[in-house]
């Protein structure tokens, strides 16, 4: 079974980066400070973190 959470994404960083998912973890830690439900989640198929906040439709 799977379950399809509609999300918004905000940034993308690929996973390739020498700092592995860092920098998305920095950014999503600048939008919760900023009042954003902000999380960092791996899109396999794109091999790149993303930065996603919950759609709010």
């Amino acid at each position: 079974m799977t379950a399809a959470i509609s999300a918004k994404v905000l940034e993308r960083f690929p996973a390739g980066s020498p700092r592995g998912s860092w920098p998305a973890e920095e950014c999503a830690a600048r939008r919760r400070a900023e009042g954003e439900a902000a999380t960092v989640v791996m899109d396999l198929e794109s091999d790149a973190f993303l930065v996603v906040v919950p759609d709010e439709d």
